[in-house]
């Protein structure tokens, strides 16, 4: 069976080709181009290509403008992929090889019926987005971490890595950032517990966000960002640039580099992290922890750089817990367990874990205080946890984040800080 939106994307690109000065024209004038082309090839169609003539006769206004554009995308951008990224109801993008695409809308995948021309064409465009990011990728770095030009976080594993042939997943956040009253309007988090979140990010409590992979522990960290004052000097570290930190002018953003086809000039989440201590940083935010970074960061919240963020991948807040005693321990081998386990409990203050239910909805779990070190053991002191109620059920998940008859233990900072009213609060 004739797979014709492929097969006239080819065609009226060809045509388009065949004046050498079409790569001179502007984006208007080539769309204009464009648009002659695809209307020279249906007259084309209506007389040596009946099966192609009944095809453009199917077509809607706005079909044969998704056509124009996949042409236009397919010369000046990323093709398929241009138009996918293009629609803002898409928010992640899996490409399993040329010819199988899933997108995800409104928490759902689907497959979708788009593809592009060859495996070696997906490679191309693959090479240039990674390139204007300035990193490479190859037969012999067929692994890359990037992100797009609008923020969108990109992975990539090419073949033969990938069997099924090049791989990429692309997760997008919202262009118009991501607010707490949002999360609450979501059902993500209670006004109550973004009340107490605000509290604590004010006055300057070191807040680790764990979660699952796509629990949305990027988008938690962005909207508790806007609670930091304005008069802060905030440095950002990232392996790949996401964050998206806004209304803040005294911002610095970093983001490790590669090392060079010669296995020179790479920069890690190490070397920023001491890098960063040495710029007067009145918080430091880790955009991920996910290795001996980990020891780095611990020991700026242990020096004097309260109010500091980062997220990580856990279960649960007590299995973020002993995810950062393992990628410690990748990095200070030497130390002992009981040592590194009192650089967490004086560094971290508050656990929020998050989750991805089962009905695609993310939800604020727990918020947790890292109250001390006893017998060896980290004690966990929750303050707020998740409790699904009678109206749950597999499609729907209903419940509501309650605040625990627990006080505060630590509320030292509060005091530090001047922020009394929350004090008054009989549990705190």
């Amino acid at each position: 069976m004739r797979d014709f939106f492929t097969e006239e994307t080819g065609k009226i690109r060809e045509l388009v080709s065949r004046n050498p000065s079409y790569s001179e024209l502007s984006d208007d004038k080539l769309r204009e181009r464009i648009e002659e082309m695809q209307e020279f090839r249906i007259r084309q169609a209506e007389t040596a290509d009946p099966e192609a003539a009944s095809y453009y006769s199917s077509l809607s206004f706005r079909s044969k403008r998704s056509l124009a554009d996949t042409v236009f995308e397919s010369i000046r951008g990323l093709g398929i992929l241009g138009k996918i990224i293009a629609d803002k109801s898409i928010t992640e993008v899996m490409i399993n090889g040329y010819d199988c695409i899933f997108v995800e809308r409104d928490g759902k995948l689907e497959q979708i019926r788009d593809k592009f021309e060859s495996q070696e064409k997906l490679r191309n465009i693959i090479t240039k987005f990674v390139q204007d990011m300035g990193r490479s990728v190859n037969e012999s770095n067929p692994i890359v971490d990037t992100r797009l030009a609008d923020g969108s976080r990109v992975n990539v594993v090419l073949d033969p890595i990938a069997l099924n042939g090049p791989i990429v997943t692309i997760r997008r956040f919202p262009e118009e950032g991501m607010t707490i009253q949002k999360l609450i309007n979501y059902g993500s988090i209670t006004p109550e517990a973004a009340v107490f979140l605000e509290k604590l990010v004010r006055a300057k409590y070191n807040i680790f966000i764990s979660g699952g992979t796509g629990s949305g522990k990027t988008t938690f960290l962005n909207a508790l960002s806007n609670y930091i004052p304005k008069t802060e000097r905030v440095i950002t570290i990232e392996d790949s640039a996401e964050l998206q930190i806004r209304n803040l002018p005294n911002l610095v953003r970093l983001e490790t580099r590669n090392a060079n086809s010669a296995g020179a000039g790479e920069i890690s989440m190490r070397d920023l992290i001491k890098s960063s201590l040495r710029m007067r940083p009145e918080r430091i935010v880790v955009g991920e922890v996910r290795g001996a970074e980990a020891l780095d960061m611990l020991q700026a919240m242990n020096t004097g750089h309260d109010g500091s963020l980062s997220t990580g991948h856990a279960n649960s807040a007590e299995d973020m817990l002993s995810r950062l005693e393992t990628m410690v321990l990748s990095g200070a081998g030497g130390l002992p367990l009981e040592a590194i386990r009192q650089q967490i409990a004086s560094a971290v203050d508050i656990i929020v874990h998050l989750s991805r239910m089962r009905d695609s909805s993310r939800k604020t779990m727990e918020i947790t205080e890292v109250a001390a070190l006893e017998n060896g053991k980290i004690r966990l002191n929750p303050l707020f946890q998740f409790r699904e109620d009678e109206h749950t059920t597999l499609q729907k998940v209903s419940g509501v984040l309650e605040r625990t008859k627990n006080k505060m233990e630590h509320p030292d900072k509060f005091i530090s800080s001047g922020i009394y009213d929350y004090l008054e609060d009989e549990k705190i």
